[in-house]
């Protein structure tokens, strides 16, 4: 039960339909619909009677709308006093997927410490799945993840940079290209529970490579130094911010349909900390502009 589904809740009691709800807290009439029966099974309550055309307030309903309209009040004018900065002088509970962790996730760390010394960072890895997971719960403020197909209700995505997928071999492999290499070498997959094996896998599917797999691991120092060692190929995301000290492997493009990782910023809607995460954001977005000029000279 969250602050959000009593917003919502009033929304309906104000707009008197879900539609016009929608339209007032800016999500789907689908997205009002699900929260309102979430709701309804948090607080053990009927609070629609759905069998007129327009669901309609119950009598209960009526009584918790009243006192809803309290609680967010009281919680409107406690989020200010109690973090009047945005949250700019405490601790930033932030979620990372471990290919950022060499790149763009310390160097960015680095930019907002430099500006805000007084923050304290609490940084932990993941995948995308879980990430989400625990910005819902609420364990994290935000999380640097792949865009998944779905979001979760409530949590917003804010794109930092879109990565092409790219094949990696020894540089003592004398074939350049990396379809023949994907046929004739052993295959070291990106874990297939995160969302970057799943692209990578729907990529070797469509282009109906039939692969022969060694090992799957999610640690991108751990794929690289297998595949420096020559014990196979692997396909990762040609990072937009590159690791200080890169592992020397031979690179190779996947070619223009190759699939793109949406790299972003996600965090619940309804986040107390809104200028400590903007300033995460801008320091991000910061990091991967100094990259990408210094790529390009």
């Amino acid at each position: 039960m969250t602050i959000r589904l009593f917003r919502t809740l009033i929304a309906v009691a104000d707009n008197r339909t879900f539609s016009a709800a929608a339209k007032s807290v800016h999500v789907t009439h689908a997205a009002v619909s699900q929260q309102m029966r979430r709701l309804e099974a948090d607080l053990g309550l009927t609070l629609f009677n759905r069998h007129t055309r327009t669901p309609e307030l119950t009598p209960i309903a009526h009584q918790v709308v009243a006192k809803a309209r309290k609680l967010v009040e009281d919680y409107d004018n406690l989020v200010p006093s109690v973090l009047a900065d945005g949250g700019l002088s405490g601790v930033i509970a932030l979620g990372a997927l471990r290919t950022t962790l060499t790149g763009l996730t310390p160097q960015a760390m680095a930019v907002l410490k430099t500006k805000f010394p007084q923050i304290r960072l609490h940084i932990r890895p993941g995948l995308t799945g879980p990430l989400l997971s625990e910005i819902e719960r609420g364990n994290l403020d935000a999380a640097i993840i792949t865009k998944p197909h779905l979001m979760p209700v409530g949590v917003r995505f804010r794109e930092l940079t879109q990565e092409p997928m790219q094949l990696i071999a020894s540089v003592e492999e004398q074939d350049d290209d990396p379809v023949t290499l994907l046929k004739t070498r052993p295959f070291i997959r990106f874990n297939r529970n995160a969302v970057v094996g799943t692209l990578i896998d729907n990529w070797i599917l469509s282009k109906r490579i039939r692969v022969s797999e060694t090992m799957e691991l999610d640690s991108p120092e751990a794929i690289a130094s297998m595949v420096y060692a020559n014990l196979g190929v692997s396909i990762v995301p040609d990072l937009a911010v590159k690791p200080y000290d890169a592992t020397p492997l031979k690179r190779m493009s996947l070619g223009s349909d190759a699939p793109l990782r949406v790299l972003g910023l996600a965090y619940q809607e309804d986040q107390i900390k809104t200028q400590a995460v903007e300033e995460l954001f801008d320091a991000l977005k910061h990091v991967i502009r100094i990259a990408a000029a210094d790529q390009s000279t």
